[in-house]
């Protein structure tokens, strides 16, 4: 998968590269989904919720350019599987679920995998993780109506933010966002779909 979807598509970043190589997916997964771990597209799990594409976190994970010297905070931990790929690429991960089944579930299969550079919470992710900041790098896994004003704040002086930003359940643009002498730049980096980011700064419950 990491050499027909991930690398053939230009991810370029050996150290993405190695990570995805490193994580395995089928653990991330209900059972019965087991066998389609390797296939490239997102699939279903609790809560309504999906794991991503692997390209998909791979691209995030480079356009957010992380090193093994970063703080990174992940908005929308989900499965786990994302996390997993950047706590092979941080030094620590922050990473905030609002849905807590799925954060204790995600806790569990780390664990197991012996990853010990992740911390979860479950909490209103459009607010980030105020504790742990500031952050070198924020991933954003659903999609914003606009740039939480939270997630700006909590970025590290030369972070990076990436997110989705568009229309609820449209498509939606990624965009990166550079904090540089505490002033924010943005740019698109392409079209994306995402579950909504429900919560203060993002958007709201019916």
């Amino acid at each position: 998968m990491v050499t027909r979807d991930i690398a053939a598509r230009g991810i370029t970043d050996p150290r993405v590269l190695a990570a995805l190589n490193a994580v395995p997916r089928e653990r991330f997964l209900p059972i019965e989904l087991a066998e389609s771990a390797y296939d490239d597209h997102p699939l279903p799990i609790a809560e309504h919720q999906t794991i991503s594409q692997p390209y998909i976190v791979a691209f995030m994970a480079q356009a957010a350019e992380v090193t093994d010297r970063d703080r990174v905070l992940e908005v929308g931990t989900g499965s786990g599987y994302g996390a997993a790929v950047l706590s092979r690429l941080a030094a620590e991960v922050w990473t905030i679920e609002r849905h807590p089944a799925l954060s204790e579930q995600a806790a569990t299969i780390l664990h197991e995998l012996g990853i010990d550079n992740v911390h979860l919470e479950s909490g209103d992710g459009s607010l980030g993780w105020p504790d742990g900041a500031p952050y070198d790098a924020i991933v954003v896994t659903a999609g914003a109506p606009r740039v939480p004003p939270a997630l700006v704040e909590q970025l590290a002086d030369s972070g990076r933010l990436v997110i989705p930003i568009g229309p609820e359940s449209l498509r939606q643009e990624l965009v990166r966002v550079r904090k540089n002498g505490g002033t924010p730049s943005q740019e698109e980096l392409g079209g994306v779909r995402f579950v909504p980011l429900l919560g203060s700064q993002g958007w709201h419950e019916d």
